[in-house]
């Protein structure tokens, strides 16, 4: 019992003395741009990153993949502090979509972006937006607003 008593007193006096700052944003703002070039240069199908998305969009998440099935993915916070994420894949399209979106199903209705057909999934976590191309599949997934969703897919480039 002396001994928990000295930790407890310990960590009080830790918390009391040693400044930090719980109004500061815990997610940190990652720099995306090498990823992207390396997966451009590598990957079998146009790799898609968004462009002119204002800066209250936070890149958090980055990697690429080129083992199995040329795996990308890029992660934000919305400015609403929802997830939106873009993942692309040469992967068989069901299990991918599945992964990715978290389980969500096909809805029957499709959105017109960018000059494509996206299919709208809708799940219990994440809802997406997929559009299938030249072998690959692109998901814009997360917990954001389909609005959000449509916003990123509408910022996406591929060069």
């Amino acid at each position: 019992m002396l001994s928990l008593g000295v930790v407890i007193l310990v960590a009080g006096f830790s918390y009391l003395f040693i400044p930090h700052d719980d109004s500061r944003d815990p997610v940190k703002r990652v720099d995306y741009r090498v990823e992207l070039q390396t997966a451009r240069r590598t990957a079998p199908y146009p790799v898609a990153a968004p462009e002119g998305l204002p800066a209250s969009w936070k890149p958090t998440s980055v990697r690429y993949n080129g083992d199995d099935f040329a795996a990308w993915h890029l992660g934000f916070q919305d400015p609403q502090g929802q997830y939106v994420a873009i993942e692309q894949s040469t992967q068989s399209p069901a299990p991918f979509i599945a992964d990715a979106s978290q389980g969500a199903r096909k809805t029957s209705a499709t959105q017109h972006i960018g000059g494509h057909t996206w299919q709208r999934y809708e799940g219990g976590h994440y809802d997406a937006l997929v559009y299938r191309s030249g072998g690959a599949t692109t998901v814009v997934t997360g917990t954001a607003s389909f609005g959000q969703l449509t916003k990123m897919a509408e910022a996406l480039q591929t060069s």
